[in-house]
């Protein structure tokens, strides 16, 4: 049986915290599962414009704390922190503490880094990505030791613990999330993740076609078989996110579906049909969704906060379906 439909909402910036604490409280009054940021550190700048990628004004772990305290049911994540920009302790002990303070609210995504322009900027060594996913296993390692109630003793490759016991415990389950488009970390979210987090395959180390092209139909369906393959007889207890970061709400996209698609190398049909993007009317959306749940098997969709009022109605008639 599908996992039935539940629906996050992700924002990388807000003018002040009146601004943000606001948006967390419509997303939940909008009936969104989940508010997500991402884990970026640049500001603007010749690094960031080589990466194609937004600015993110915001640090992800206050910024998850402030809108954790001023709602009561969202779930709190963040797709993905990067573990390479974090001391592994802190960031786990950091984000149990958001898990305690939320009374269990938190979803916690991982991932092993992918823009590379960012890396140079922060000067910190971009491994190949091999290294990079297998730090992340052992930082896996680390979260569930941790978590556990025996005295840690883990030593890794990354790791060296002794001798102490992880404080606070996780008040739910903590979910974890791991968040990935290529067969290593898609096989290593299958073994490890509670939530697996599809996005492209960014191979590139930027936002552009290649990524974009690597991740239409048919190549999630590849990535969905990886997931498979890493999850064996726990596959039925994974649940499937995406990020629909090209959501356009109206009853005419063609204007829009054509732009993107020129912009991505793509046909508008392998466009309308890409698995990131979302175009057409609330009937048409639903529709889409629907065959994308039997075909891909993903249930938990992710849309930007700049769609999140337009997407509400698909939200109120999905969730929980």
């Amino acid at each position: 049986m599908s996992n039935p439909f539940r629906f996050g909402v992700q924002s990388f910036n807000a003018d002040s915290g009146a601004d943000w604490a606001d948006f967390a409280r419509k997303a939940e009054g909008l009936g969104y599962s989940a508010l997500h940021l991402a884990d970026h550190i640049l500001g603007p700048g010749p690094a960031l414009e080589k990466a194609n990628h937004p600015v993110q004004n915001m640090a992800a772990i206050p910024a998850m704390a402030y809108a954790a305290a001023v709602t009561s049911t969202l779930k709190i994540g963040c797709r993905v922190f990067c573990i390479d920009y974090h001391d592994p302790v802190v960031l786990i002990k950091s984000a149990m503490t958001i898990d305690k303070l939320s009374d269990g609210r938190l979803e916690f995504g991982l991932g092993a880094g992918w823009i590379k322009e960012e890396y140079a900027a922060l000067g910190l060594q971009f491994d190949e990505p091999r290294v990079r996913i297998d730090r992340l296993a052992d930082v896996i390692e680390g979260v569930k030791a941790f978590r556990g109630e025996e005295i840690i003793q883990l030593k890794n490759d990354t790791l060296n613990w002794s001798d102490f016991t992880g404080e606070p415990k996780p008040v739910s389950n903590a979910p974890i999330m791991i968040g990935g488009g290529s067969p290593r970390i898609l096989r290593l979210a299958g073994r490890e993740a509670d939530i697996v987090s599809l996005n492209f395959n960014n191979r590139s180390g930027m936002i552009g076609p290649d990524g974009v092209q690597l991740s239409s139909e048919a190549e999630t369906a590849k990535k969905v078989r990886w997931i498979k393959e890493g999850a064996g007889d726990r596959f039925a207890d994974i649940e499937l996110e995406i990020g629909a970061y090209f959501t356009f709400v109206m009853d005419d996209p063609s204007p829009v579906l054509g732009q993107f698609a020129g912009m991505f190398g793509l046909s508008e049909e392998e466009m309308r049909n890409h698995p990131h993007a979302l175009f057409g009317s609330v009937d048409a959306i639903c529709a889409e969704l629907q065959r994308r749940r039997e075909l891909h098997g993903i249930s938990y969709i992710t849309v930007p906060g700049d769609a999140m009022d337009a997407f509400a109605p698909v939200v109120a008639r999905l969730t929980g379906t």
